[in-house]
């Protein structure tokens, strides 16, 4: 029988996979569907199987690179179901407590003071790219053929995705735009395409407890660290785009600060632990590998 083809990314994702399987089994009785979500796990893990035990195929190989992305965005809708059942509380009292002590306002309260629909509009769509400038930097190494940076750049994304939702979990949160909706005085307006990017969100966000830490803060983050494989100018654009998102989840009240700075510790934390633990998952530097 042949050696099964494995890279740390599929490592990572099965042992969450087999994490949360588990989290569903030892809450079945109170979770709906819980059959049903063991299942996908079951059926989603053994299709990285097929695909490990054939690398030599074309589709196996597109599917290798790219699986992980409609696999933790899976994870993510999983989360709406597994917190309310898991958890059964949220920390955002918590979370603006935090925020007041250190600002003595709530910020996302104090910001409308920079009311602008024309800066509402910039922000919602610097805060709605989020996820295509984070797939944009893979596109770009995969073009190039940067195999073994596109490898890393993944496995990279896939444990920050995962990371979050760990914390998502751990301290519930929704965000201040539910918790302090009274405060506010005036709603967001924007000019053109505020009102449909931001309905378009709540329908997938807001019946999640994803707040903390701010997961776009620390994937652009991370985003922006690799981009840094591509050149010094991209390196110095999604810098500047990177400071766009962090200013744009307080202003739009998505985020409290406290998970902003959530988020950018994570990120760090993963930057610094990410090489060492692709290594020990038996990865390969750019320079180990034939690319």
């Amino acid at each position: 029988m042949a050696q099964l083809d494995w890279w740390p990314v599929d490592k990572l994702i099965l042992a969450y996979f087999a994490a949360a399987a588990a989290l569903e089994i030892a809450w079945w009785r109170q979770l709906p569907d819980a059959g049903l979500l063991v299942g996908l796990h079951v059926a989603a893990s053994l299709l990285v199987l097929v695909a490990m035990r054939f690398p030599g195929s074309r589709a196996s190989q597109v599917f290798r690179f790219w699986y992980p992305l409609p696999y933790v965005a899976a994870c993510y809708k999983e989360m709406s179901l597994l917190i309310p059942v898991v958890r059964g509380r949220d920390y955002d009292p918590l979370m603006a407590r935090l925020d007041l002590a250190v600002w003595g306002a709530h910020p996302s309260v104090w910001l409308e003071r920079w009311r602008s629909p024309l800066l509402a509009e910039v922000v919602q769509m610097v805060y709605a790219g989020f996820v295509p400038v984070v797939l944009l930097v893979a596109w770009v190494l995969w073009r190039r053929r940067r195999q073994a940076d596109f490898r890393f750049y993944a496995f990279l994304i896939a444990l920050g995705f995962l990371a979050s939702y760990i914390g998502y979990l751990a301290v519930p949160v929704r965000g201040p735009r539910f918790l302090l909706r009274d405060l506010y005085t005036h709603e967001l307006r924007g000019l053109w395409l505020f009102d449909w990017l931001r309905g378009t969100l709540d329908v997938i966000e807001s019946a999640h407890y994803d707040c903390f830490p701010s997961g776009h803060t620390e994937l652009i983050i991370l985003a922006w660290f690799g981009s840094r494989r591509i050149s010094a100018l991209w390196f110095r654009i999604l810098f500047a785009y990177t400071l766009g998102v962090v200013f744009a989840t307080v202003y739009l009240r998505y985020h409290y600060t406290v998970d902003v700075l959530a988020g950018a510790v994570l990120a760090v934390l993963l930057l610094v632990t990410a090489p060492d633990l692709y290594a020990a998952l038996g990865g390969r530097s750019s320079s180990q590998e034939n690319v």
